[in-house]
C-alpha cells in the first residue's frame, strides 16, 4: 500500500464530524487509497489527468476533469494509475448517516449500499464540495451545524442519485451499445454530430438515448461531445504539429476562439497555455 499523503491523516478515534473536508495530493504512478471508515468522495481539482482505476473486479480508464468526483465506499480500497500528479478534494461521509438517511427516504437502511463510482459529474454535489472547502479556507465559519446541513444534503443526494440509477437499470444502455458509439464520437469529432445521429448508431430514439446515454455516462451527451473535442484538441496542442485554426477545425469546433472558450470552461487553460506546456 502507498504511504498516505501528508494531509490525509490516519483515522482519528475522537468522535468523527457527519462530514469533513481534506485537500489531498496524488502521486503519479499506482496509488492505492488508504482505507477509511467513513464513504470517500473524490472531487478532481485542476487540468485533466489521464488514469485507470480498480475496484474490486471492475476496471475502467479515462480522463478525469475538474469537479468530476469518483465514490469509495467506507472500509474499502480503490487502485488508481495516475500519468500526473493530481489533487483530490476529499469530502469523507459517516455511513451511519447515510443509512439513516435511506431509511428517512424509504429506502431502507439495511438495503442500502453505497456502490463504488468513477467519472461522475453532478452539479449539486460539486456545489457541496465547494462549499465545504470554502468552510475549511475560511476556518469553519458556519460552525458544526452548517457542515451537518451540508452531511444531510449530501448523503440525500447520493441516495436519490443511486435510487434512479436502480430504478433505471432494467433500460440500461448496453455496454457494447455504448463503446459502439464512443467509438462512432471519437471517429468523426470534426463533424456536426447530432442527437438523432448518435441515437441510430445506438439503435435507439433519440429520447430514449439521451436519457440512457446520460445514466451510463453520468454526463448529457452534448457535454460528453465537448469534453471528448476538448481532450482531444488539448493533446493535438500538446504535439505542435498543427495551428490553433487547424486544432479547432479538426476536433468539430467551429472556429478557434469556439474552442478556446470550452477549454478555458472545461480544463480552466486557453490553447496558448496547454501549448506552453
Amino acid at each position: 500500500m502507498t504511504d498516505r499523503p501528508s494531509c490525509y491523516p490516519s483515522p482519528a478515534t475522537a468522535p468523527l464530524p457527519l462530514l469533513d473536508v481534506l485537500t489531498s495530493p496524488v502521486p503519479s504512478g499506482r496509488f492505492d487509497s488508504p482505507v477509511d471508515e467513513r464513504h470517500v468522495l473524490c472531487l478532481h481539482l485542476g487540468g485533466p489527468v489521464p488514469v485507470s482505476y480498480r475496484a474490486g473486479k471492475a476496471e475502467r480508464q479515462g480522463v478525469r476533469l475538474h469537479g468530476q468526483f469518483c465514490v469509495v465506499p467506507g472500509g474499502s480500497s480503490t487502485r488508481w494509475i495516475l500519468a500526473q500528479p493530481a489533487t483530490s478534494l476529499l469530502l469523507r461521509l459517516a455511513p451511519a448517516h447515510l443509512r439513516a438517511t435511506a431509511d428517512d427516504m424509504g429506502r431502507g437502511a439495511r438495503a442500502f449500499d453505497l456502490a463504488p463510482a468513477i467519472h461522475v459529474r453532478d452539479p449539486q454535489i460539486e456545489r457541496i464540495g465547494w462549499m465545504m472547502q470554502a468552510e475549511d479556507h475560511d476556518a469553519h465559519p458556519g460552525g458544526r451545524l452548517f457542515a451537518d446541513s451540508l452531511a444531510s444534503a449530501l448523503a440525500v443526494r447520493l441516495v436519490a442519485l443511486q435510487s434512479r440509477s436502480r430504478t433505471v437499470q432494467a433500460r440500461a444502455l448496453p455496454a457494447w451499445r455504448l463503446r459502439h458509439v464512443i467509438e462512432y464520437i471519437d471517429a468523426h469529432l470534426d463533424q456536426d454530430l447530432t442527437l438523432a445521429e448518435l441515437a441510430a448508431v445506438a439503435g435507439f430514439s433519440p429520447s430514449h438515448f439521451k436519457a440512457l446515454f446520460r445514466q451510463a455516462t453520468s454526463t448529457p451527451v452534448h457535454r460528453f461531445v465537448l469534453e471528448r473535442r476538448v481532450e482531444r484538441a488539448r493533446l493535438h496542442l500538446l504535439e505542435g504539429r498543427l495551428s490553433v485554426t487547424e486544432v479547432a477545425l479538426e476536433t468539430g469546433f467551429a472556429h478557434p476562439s469556439h474552442m478556446a472558450r470550452w477549454m478555458r470552461r472545461i480544463v480552466g487553460l486557453s490553447p496558448s497555455q496547454i501549448r506552453a506546456g
